[in-house]
Order: structure tokens, then sequence, then C-alpha cells
């Protein structure tokens, strides 16, 4: 089945336009896929290196201009896969850009913890760097059609949406738990500074337990004996890792507001449900409000940066434990959002909020009205 996904015409655009291309994304969401998608449309010769070689990683080893010439050969289509394990990587790309801007180079990367560091400062201003998700709502829907993914929510939430998964669906549940034992792993384990990687391990097992709560670092100290520092430092690793990600806490200058709380995501369902290892039917299970948070969110947040919004990410609290799930800024106008897996009521928006705030749209997503939200989403005031 051959599923395009939405960043992949934005990426074609930019080639030959004197910038490095920078594809970041988790291990196994679709990076060397979408890449030869892209490359088979296009003319030139291509050239293939993977940085997990060892032989690659000495190719680029003391590099200069007209090393950097020779290894492209005739090639003007450069793809450098797994760009984080070749040391020095910023300088040579910077190489490539300012040397060679007639040699297209394409780098991906699966941990911007090793990768982009190296990146931001050699690259600045030398660089076009996308971001790509496991498969999205709209993506699926744009292959099959709307009716079908719409069907697939309760598979979605057990499973999620990398692409293997979605593809071998007999074969969910032992490809997940392969994917976050072999993979999701892999990159973490390796990161510098980790003396005890079973205790983070074990914080991934918490927050997949704790799934949409505000992170409370003195109680996961207390529980997996490590310090706060430690703690906060495994959950960034973890964020660079595309396995987590933080939603801070909107506030403005109210009293009543909690301002420092962050609360913790999973880019993705599945690899969640194979930590605590339940793939329970959404019916028997007693998470799925958090689930279905979570899967909605995820897709806001796909759509937020693919269609280019870049609008700031937030939940609401106050001290009353008023809330609301999600909130986007953009150009001073809040955009707020609820989502409710079993609606006894109507649910209407907390006046604690209303009443200071007011520049802002209010929208319930549910069961009902999830599928036609998504296929229309838009940050375009009403």
């Amino acid at each position: 089945m051959y599923i395009q996904r939405q960043i992949e015409s934005q990426i074609l655009n930019d080639f030959f336009k004197g910038k490095i291309i920078i594809i970041l994304g988790a291990r196994q969401v679709g990076k060397t896929t979408l890449i030869k998608n892209i490359t088979s449309k296009r003319t030139e010769p291509v050239l293939w290196l993977d940085g997990e070689n060892a032989d690659v990683q000495l190719l680029f080893q003391n590099i200069n201009s007209e090393k950097a010439k020779h290894i492209a050969g005739n090639h003007t289509i450069l793809i450098i896969d797994e760009a984080q394990k070749i040391q020095g990587i910023g300088s040579v790309l910077k190489i490539y850009a300012d040397y060679h801007p007639d040699i297209q180079v394409v780098a991906s990367g699966s941990s911007t913890f090793e990768l982009r560091n190296v990146l931001n400062e050699p690259l600045t201003g030398r660089k076009f760097e996308y971001h790509l998700f496991p498969l999205s709502f709209e993506e699926m829907a744009n292959t099959t059609d709307l009716l079908h993914e719409q069907r697939q929510l309760y598979q979605r939430m057990r499973y999620g949406y990398y692409p293997e998964i979605v593809t071998k669906t007999e074969d969910s549940e032992r490809l997940l738990r392969f994917l976050s034992e072999s993979y999701l792993y892999k990159d973490i384990f390796l990161f510098k500074g980790i003396k005890k990687p079973e205790k983070m391990l074990d914080l991934l097992k918490l927050l997949a337990w704790q799934l949409g709560s505000e992170i409370n670092y003195h109680e996961l100290s207390k529980t997996l004996r490590i310090d706060n520092q430690t703690i906060e430092s495994y959950i960034t690793m973890l964020e660079q890792a595309f396995v987590i990600y933080k939603v801070g806490a909107y506030h403005t200058n109210q009293r009543n507001e909690l301002k420092k709380s962050k609360k913790i995501y999973f880019n993705d369902p599945g690899i969640r449900n194979a930590l605590i290892n339940d793939f329970r039917p959404v019916e028997l299970r007693t998470d799925a409000g958090g689930l279905f948070e979570n899967f909605m969110i995820n897709e806001i947040r796909k759509q937020n940066i693919y269609k280019g919004f870049y609008a700031n990410v937030y939940f609401w609290r106050n001290t009353e434990q008023k809330e609301i799930d999600l909130i986007l800024e953009k150009d001073n106008h809040l955009h707020l959002y609820e989502f409710k897996w079993n609606q006894v009521k109507k649910p209407m928006l907390t006046k604690s909020f209303s009443n200071i705030y007011t520049n802002f749209t209010y929208k319930v997503v549910n069961q009902d009205n999830f599928s036609s939200f998504l296929s229309t989403f838009s940050l375009e005031q009403m």
C-alpha cells in the first residue's frame, strides 16, 4: 500500500534551493520510504549513504571541500540516512551547503538529542527542517477514504499509526512489541549521561500509566529513587527521541492559574500500550478517555506542523481543578478544544476561563464528530 505523506510535496519543492534538507523523526516512522518516494520523482542521480555503517562514518572523517565533492562523485542528490551517527555531521553538511550548493543533500535522523544539537549553529540559515510523525489520520483518509478511516478509530487507539503496524494489522501486537523493544530504546540507551538505563525504562512505564496527567517530579523521584534533576533530564531525552512530548500550561497573570505544570503525552498510542502491555479492546478499558485525548492531541499536533500553523500548544487548569484539554495560541487568538469520550451531558466551557478571556473559539470533539473535525482542521478564526 502506497501512503503519500503530507510533507512529501513540500520537501520535493525545496530541492535545489541551496539548502540542506533535514528530516527528523522516530525510527520506523517512514523516513526512508518518504525519501525514496521523493527521489523516485527526480531525474538526477542519487547516492544513498547509511550513517550507521562504520565505513560510511570513516568516509566523512577529516572532510574538506574537495573530499566532499569526491564522495558525491557524479551524483547531484546525496542522501545521508541516520546522519546523527556521523561524527561532526554539522560541519560536514556546512561544507556541502557552502561549497557545493549544486549537490542537494538530504539528511535524516532519529534523535534530535544527537542531531539537532550539532546542526543548529553550523547550519544556521542553511537548512530546511522537517519533522515526520507516525502516519496521520489525514494521510490514511486520503489513502483509503474518510469513512473507512473513521471506522478505524478503536484500532488506532490500540495500535497507533506506525506504518508497519497500519499495513500489517494481523500482526499488530507482535510488531509493536518488537518495535518498542528493538528500536525504541536503541537511541535512548545510547544517550550520554544515563547511568541507570533501567530507571529510564521504569520512568517511561510510569508516564505511560499516568497518560495525560500533570508531571509530578517529586512523586516520580520518590517512586524511582532518583533525584528530580535526573527525572527532568530523562524526560527531556525521551522527548528528543520522539517517544513522548510535553504540553505546558497556558496562563497570564491570574493568581489561581497553574503556571509551571506540564502534561505528558505519547507520540504514538500503540507504543504507550506496548509499554504497559495492554492491548485490550477500547470498549473494555478504563483509560479509553485518556487514549482518545492523546489520539486527538497527536493528530492536531501533526496538522499544526504539517500545515504550517505553528501555533503554541497548551492545556489550561486552575487551582479549583477547572480545566481545558488543549489550547492552540496563534496571532493572539486562542483555539480551545475539549475531548469527550463518554458524553453524559453536553459539556460547557467553564466560566472560570470565559470570565477572564474573550478572544477565543471553543470546540468539543467526541467519537461522533472527530472525523469531520480532523478532515477540516484549520486555525482560521471563526
